[in-house]
């Protein structure tokens, strides 16, 4: 028996809710997503799950840059992740999983 696997889009919110540079929470099905809007209007979503700590914490850490990539520290002990990819780049033996993110006229969709 061979079991597939649907992903789907799932509305979290105005693309205007999100302020820049702040994260928001969202219940994606069972899942606590971080999401994220940048002052240049890109999005970005990951666990919000903290693999330090164990804390749903990350959609409350700081937005910045490392070296030209899109980070977010954890409010926690401030390890920082790459937005993009979900790697710590503190410790490259942890990481998060980031999930595809898309604006659909005006909301905010994230796959499941």
């Amino acid at each position: 028996m061979t079991m597939t696997f649907v992903a789907t889009w799932v509305d979290v919110c105005s693309y205007t809710d999100l302020l820049p540079d702040r994260g928001a929470c969202a219940l994606v099905g069972d899942r606590q997503v971080a999401v994220f809007r940048t002052y240049e209007g890109e999005l970005y979503a990951l666990s919000n799950l903290d693999p330090f700590s164990g804390a749903y914490v990350l959609s409350r850490g700081i937005l910045g840059t490392r070296n030209g990539v899109p980070t977010v520290a954890s409010p926690m002990y401030k390890q920082v992740f790459d937005l993009t990819t979900g790697l710590c780049l503190d410790d490259p033996a942890k990481s998060v999983p980031t999930f595809s993110i898309r604006l659909n006229g005006d909301r905010v969709e994230v796959m499941t």
